[in-house]
């Protein structure tokens, strides 16, 4: 596994507001959202970025490494949902990293986080080379140690009918 590191630290945010790009201004800022500790902090900081406009209607013109959370509708061009700081959270504390819940993802498709967060605390297996790698780790897990080492095992074979019970999305294995 690699070191864990808060999932948002990468995720950026363009805000700039509606008001000011009806009126050809792309002014704005970039928002790094591991800056702020929850959602509150964030709008403040949003707020005051656009002090200028008494009721500013916000607009993220651009955001960066947060296809994780625009997959899950928790952003987009005109909205980030209050319980992104949460889910950051509960990704966080998990012990996996957010790759882990984007593979899961890519291979189930579109589902809330719950379902997300529940599926891969539930069938994580790891992260494994390939197919036969995995296969072997599976069944060593289950085979004593003590069989004969005339016993040949054909892993290409067993790896192909093993992956009818598990999927996998960049290198990470989930049980099906």
């Amino acid at each position: 596994m690699t070191n864990l590191q808060n999932c948002l630290d990468s995720c950026s945010i363009y805000v700039g507001t509606y008001s000011k790009y009806n009126n050809g201004s792309l002014y704005g800022k970039w928002l790094n959202l591991s800056e702020y500790s929850d959602y509150d902090e964030l709008l403040t900081a949003m707020y005051e970025l656009h002090s200028d406009e008494s009721e500013p209607e916000f607009m993220f013109q651009d955001y960066e490494n947060c296809s994780f959370f625009e997959k899950l509708g928790l952003i987009g061009e005109s909205y980030i949902s209050n319980n992104i700081f949460e889910i950051a959270d509960q990704i966080n504390g998990s012990g996996h990293d957010l790759e882990i819940f984007e593979a899961y993802l890519s291979c189930v498709g579109k589902m809330d986080f719950q379902s997300v967060y529940d599926g891969v605390m539930n069938y994580y297996m790891g992260q494994y080379l390939d197919d036969e790698t995995f296969a072997q780790y599976i069944l060593e897990e289950s085979i004593a140690e003590s069989l004969p080492n005339y016993i040949y095992i054909d892993w290409e074979a067993t790896a192909r009918n093993l992956m009818y019970d598990y999927f996998d999305s960049n290198g990470h294995y989930f049980r099906n």
